[in-house]
């Protein structure tokens, strides 16, 4: 009996909790009120401005996340001022080298070109920046709207698809002259009626400069 009690008070038993948080929401670093240059072999790509900037490792894929916002501003080769970005959260996947941007997503760039929608991806090994939802362009001479975009890194050059806006003439110098000269009829005619319903209105200075939040 004795012998059998002493077994029983030599077996131990370890009692564990379950962790607190799981490995993969902890991240590698945590950074605040960051205003920092992001190089890439050797040239200075871009300036993050943000109040928090968290680095996670652990999670798949891997990433940058910006919860409380960002401001991009890109460069060219040779330092110069490319473009204006920002949102109000921001995620980059290390691997693949994608940024996915959220919520009232707005660029600038050098040259008036301004950008709006809710989410846009810009892929850096591709140099190509895409939206699937519904994104606004508006350049000095057209202003266009669609439910897909798609353009280069320097957004000289962009596709919008399901789009409806203002273009100006020059879009349209591939038509058939038949077709030009029945449109141009149409629009004097239009004109004409427009002209009876409506004064002429005083012509105004366009405003050159574009502020970056709207």
């Amino acid at each position: 009996m004795v012998v059998m009690l002493l077994t029983a008070c030599d077996e131990q038993h370890e009692h564990t909790a379950p962790a607190i948080r799981e490995r993969d929401s902890v991240a590698v670093m945590t950074s605040y009120g960051v205003n920092t240059l992001i190089s890439d072999s050797g040239i200075a790509k871009y300036r993050i401005v943000t109040e928090e900037w968290e680095v996670n490792a652990n999670v798949k894929p891997s990433r940058w996340l910006f919860k409380k916002g960002i401001f991009l501003e890109q460069f060219d080769e040779r330092f110069h001022v490319q473009a204006y970005i920002q949102c109000d959260t921001a995620y980059y996947y290390d691997q693949t080298r994608i940024w996915e941007l959220r919520a009232r997503v707005r660029i600038l760039t050098k040259d008036g070109l301004r950008f709006s929608s809710e989410q846009l991806f810009w892929d850096e090994d591709r140099h190509e920046l895409y939206s699937n939802v519904f994104s606004k362009l508006v350049t000095p001479e057209r202003t266009l709207q669609g439910s897909y975009f798609r353009s280069d890194e320097k957004m000289t050059k962009y596709y919008v698809s399901n789009t409806k806006g203002s273009f100006v003439k020059g879009d349209f110098d591939n038509e058939s002259t038949e077709n030009t000269n029945t449109t141009d009829s149409a629009r004097r005619a239009q004109d004409s009626i427009a002209k009876s319903l409506h004064p002429i209105a005083t012509p105004q200075r366009k405003i050159t400069s574009i502020p970056l939040m709207h």
